[in-house]
């Protein structure tokens, strides 16, 4: 009995580890043209929302920290990545997506216009965020 508990759990363990490693073609792996938006390599928990003055957005335990967050037309926000596994920045809007991301990697995009954009990562559809850009 303990065997195929043992069985059952390493089974579970690898499904899902699959889950979370990269597809093949995961999304855009150089800087997108245009936009403002750039990734660069660098030197957690989430909370829901940010107002309006941080630009700041963490990658961290599979979820954008903070999943909301409220800026001025012209700012410019950073996503730091700092998980394990890959991630990469996909708008809803249609805007192309940022690189894929490994740990380190920074994403930048600055935003030229009041509205919502929202975004998901393009590999982990339930990670979800929004920046909402006030004039």
């Amino acid at each position: 009995m303990r065997s195929i508990l043992g069985l059952g759990a390493a089974v579970i363990l690898t499904i899902a580890l699959a889950a979370c490693a990269p597809a093949a073609s995961s999304g855009p792996t150089a800087s997108p043209a245009g936009g403002g938006a750039t990734a660069t390599p660098a030197g957690g928990g989430a909370t829901p929302t940010a107002v309006a003055g941080g630009s700041d957005v963490t990658i961290q335990n599979f979820a954008f920290n903070p999943a909301s967050l409220t800026v001025k037309v012209g700012a410019t926000v950073t996503w730091t990545q700092k998980d394990s596994a890959p991630h990469f920045v996909k708008w809803d809007d249609g805007t192309e997506a940022g690189p894929t991301m490994a740990s380190g990697d920074v994403y930048r995009r600055t935003f030229d216009k009041a509205g919502t954009f929202t975004y998901v990562c393009g590999i982990h559809a339930t990670m979800k965020g929004s920046i909402t850009v006030t004039p």
